[in-house]
């Protein structure tokens, strides 16, 4: 990673923009509970629902940013939390996917998981497993020797070393010698790193299934566009089918994928899980056992969602080749069937067939465009009455500010320069604060302005029938005509 790929991230990146929100500090822990503390990988729409609308009932005011998810001011807990659930899907905080009876059903996305991750390795604890992780490192580094050696004779070195440490083993049991063991403290290091391990395992599917749904898109994408043929599409296809599947990840995914859903791999994942366990409650080590003994079944339904987004697009594509030799074969047997129907009504006509259309009489020719010719006077057009202008009222501001997007406007800074330009003075017009600190973001900033009548009532007056025109920028040649909003100490 260079600068530029860190100023990328954290412009553009939607887990970095998730934990801008103004409102992430109830967000991820509702999520969090919701989803990883249930050990849920999804929730039906409705239960989302309930349990989003339980927790906005129970929150006290002042929780809430209203205008983030666009909700206004007196909806029920219901509506809001259908808001505030779409509002999350488009950030993509979640995703959101019909199941086998077209239910919505919602999971969270990578972007989340990388957060949750990154949160969980902020959160202090009282022992750090520095001794399990430097010997996952360095077996990592010999693994990564041993297997890359192409030298035959170092290859027999390795293997003859590895032979004599294990028969000096067994010499030891054999002499009675008492095995080397992990103390507790080591076991609970290696129970928390290979949890957390199974957690950043989990992500990696969701990446995986996020690379297949793309690629789905994609071919989605090129199929409705009516310059594309058949063969661009598929040759599109396939290559970037291939490249997701030859690639490190597809790889490692795939042979991970192999080996778990083997007979034997489950079988030994089983036996080592038993095992484990019992050990834990020999020695009395606090673990999550609910985890340990259903991680299998998490890895397989998460790894299954990265296969159905597979077999989405391979549908698709079977789609796409038989859809276009269907609608042909049609278009052909109907233009011979058509043939067909011209030659049976000629065989038994004796005489020779005659082409074209005789006509007795003269037909009368009408132009589409031709114009006429008209002797009489065109008639006076009516005037229509037009309606007039609505009187305009303080409460057309509000509802004009709904009309514009406002979010990124900040009222702290606002009220600060309102602050900062009532020093030495009681009053001021809006007019004469634009003057001391010009609009920076144009209309949407000065209607913000009206939002303190609601806010700050106190210090915030708007006089009733008199407006007065605030110039829109610095040459003062477009202006608006606003009510006449005054501010005092």
């Amino acid at each position: 990673m260079n600068k530029d790929d860190l100023y990328w991230l954290i412009s553009s990146s939607p887990a970095i923009q998730m934990l801008r929100l103004r409102n992430t500090h109830w967000i991820l822990p509702f999520l969090y509970g919701v989803f990883k503390e249930e050990n849920r990988f999804s929730i039906p729409e409705t239960q989302l629902v309930q349990l989003l609308a339980e927790t906005l009932t129970m929150q006290e005011d002042g929780m809430e940013d209203l205008e983030e998810a666009k909700i206004s001011f007196g909806e029920d807990e219901e509506s809001r939390s259908r808001k505030y659930i779409l509002n999350w899907v488009q950030k993509r905080i979640l995703q959101d996917l019909p199941d086998t009876e077209g239910n919505t059903q919602y999971q969270l996305s990578a972007y989340t998981e990388k957060v949750f991750q990154w949160l969980q390795t902020l959160q202090l604890r009282q022992h750090v497993g520095t001794e399990s992780r430097f010997k996952l490192l360095f077996n990592s580094l010999r693994d990564i020797v041993e297997n890359t050696e192409d030298d035959r004779a170092k290859k027999l070195e390795i293997l003859r070393n590895k032979k004599a440490e294990i028969e000096k083993e067994i010499k030891a049991l054999e002499l009675g010698i008492a095995p080397d063991r992990y103390n507790n403290a080591q076991v609970s290091e290696r129970v928390e790193l290979f949890t957390r391990l199974c957690y950043e395992l989990i992500s990696d599917f969701r990446e995986v299934e996020d690379n297949f749904k793309a690629i789905h898109r994609t071919i989605v994408e090129q199929h409705t566009k009516s310059e594309q043929n058949k063969g661009a599409i598929l040759g599109f296809a396939f290559e970037a089918y291939d490249s997701l599947r030859s690639s490190n990840q597809g790889k490692s995914f795939y042979a991970f994928w192999d080996f778990l859903i083997s007979r034997a791999g489950q079988e030994e994942w089983r036996e080592l899980t038993e095992q484990l366990l019992k050990i834990l409650d020999d020695r009395e080590i606090e673990r999550d056992e609910y985890f340990l003994q259903n991680i299998k079944s998490m890895l397989l339904r998460q790894g299954k969602t990265v296969y159905d987004a597979n077999d989405k697009m391979a549908e698709k594509l079977s789609r796409i080749i038989s859809e276009k030799e269907i609608a042909q074969q049609r278009r052909l047997r109907k233009q011979i069937n058509s043939i067909k129907e011209l030659v049976f009504d000629l065989i038994d006509d004796e005489e020779t067939a005659h082409y074209g259309i005789r006509l007795e009489e003269g037909v009368e020719i009408k132009m589409a465009l031709e114009r006429k010719l008209l002797l009489e006077q065109k008639k006076n057009t009516i005037d229509v009455k037009q309606p007039s202008d609505a009187t305009e009222r303080i409460e057309d501001i509000n509802r004009f500010s709904r009309l514009l997007n406002t979010s990124f406007i900040n009222r702290k800074q606002l009220w600060e320069k309102v602050e900062t330009a009532l020093k030495g003075k009681q009053t001021i017009t809006l007019k004469e604060l634009m003057e001391y600190a010009p609009p920076e973001n144009g209309l949407a900033e000065i209607v913000s302005y009206y939002d303190f009548v609601r806010e700050k009532s106190g210090r915030t007056l708007v006089v009733n029938n008199t407006t007065e025109l605030i110039p829109l920028n610095a040459e003062q040649t477009r202006f608006v005509e606003v009510p006449y909003l005054l501010f005092s100490k």
